[in-house]
């Protein structure tokens, strides 16, 4: 049973095209084992869409919803999540999306985002300040994007009135948080048990692959540490590059002594190293923004539009021309594997 007497609390599941199938099975399981550990219905959930249609989601299925958007669902709802995946952006320029979901805002309801639809609710003017969890993708397209906000590599974050998932499992532990603002920490856990997980993870931790970074980058995490430091000014030095044997100088090491670290460490060298930070920022602006590829070329420090599409075309197999949008057909970005070139 619950902690205390719990009022009926209403969620509206909003689909956009491209979105994860997961991330609604992420959000309704956590709700259904809540009603059937309390032996009452705490929660109930509404699919929605844009007209009422199905929507098809990032794996191909095509889902039937519950309900258009309409008066009655601002009415009759407490909570709507806008869902979304892939292509986020262009169902924001969808105006009876936007215009219903600035609406909802205004009258009070609850506006929350799981994965990209947070750029769905940036890009219509909806979060405006606080902490806002990005998947770690896509956190450097929309700090180009909206360089005002706190775009954040947490998990989530649901202490103000936009409760925002950064995407994948992370949704469970921001639906756990949620549950338990409602019918208490004790019962939240429980729900967490059923669901076999080992605990619940507070929104602000970092998301793991920016841990798993830090952990490959210095062992030692200290802050002497001459591959961590190296590391850490090739990314503050991304748009205007130095050379290797100037950041072994701010180190205080000689070039072949790091390079020897960064070899042993990361599986490849200081140039290879840098190239590749470089190329995944612009991999990220080519896909993720509008601004022009002499622009994303600029901001990753290559010298000429040519020498950057040609870097672009032979790390990623396609133009940067042919590259623009997040959509299921355009290129992925996978980390050189330890040890290649």
């Amino acid at each position: 049973m619950t902690d205390q007497k719990t009022p009926l609390h209403r969620f509206g599941i909003l689909l956009v095209p491209g979105f994860s199938s997961l991330s609604v099975t992420l959000v309704t399981e956590p709700l259904f084992i809540a009603n059937w550990l309390a032996g009452q219905t705490l929660f109930r959930w509404t699919t929605l869409s844009s007209d009422g249609l199905a929507v098809r989601s990032s794996s191909g299925d095509l889902v039937a919803v519950d309900a258009p958007l309409s008066g009655e669902a601002q009415a009759s709802l407490d909570t709507v999540f806008v869902t979304a995946s892939f292509e986020a952006r262009a169902s924001a320029r969808d105006a009876r999306l936007t215009d219903w979901l600035r609406k909802a805002d205004r009258s009070g309801m609850r506006i929350g985002a799981i994965e990209t639809g947070s750029e769905i609710l940036m890009d219509a003017d909806i979060l405006r300040s606080g902490s806002i969890p990005v998947h770690w993708y896509n956190a450097k397209g929309n700090e180009e994007l909206h360089p005002d906000l706190q775009i954040t590599e947490t998990l989530f974050e649901v202490s103000g009135t936009h409760p925002l998932s950064a995407g994948g499992m992370a949704t469970v532990d921001m639906m756990l948080d949620l549950i338990a603002q409602e019918a208490g920490d004790a019962f939240a856990t429980e729900v967490g048990k059923h669901l076999l997980l080992d605990g619940r993870r507070p929104g602000s931790r970092p998301q793991p692959s920016a841990e798993a970074k830090v952990a490959q980058i210095s062992e030692s995490r200290h802050p002497r540490d001459p591959v961590a430091r190296a590391h850490a000014i090739m990314e503050e030095c991304i748009e205007e590059p130095i050379s290797c044997a100037e950041i072994a100088e701010i180190v205080g090491v000689s070039s072949r002594h790091l390079q020897r670290l960064f070899r042993a460490r990361l599986g490849r060298g200081m140039e290879a190293t840098y190239r590749e930070l470089r190329l995944a920022k612009a991999h990220q602006l080519v896909q993720q923004t509008d601004i022009s590829l002499t622009e994303v070329a600029i901001a990753c420090g290559f010298s000429s539009l040519e020498v950057f599409s040609r870097t672009y075309r032979g790390r990623f197999g396609v133009a940067p021309s042919r590259d623009r949008g997040q959509s299921l057909d355009a290129s992925v970005y996978h980390s050189i594997p330890s040890g290649e070139e």
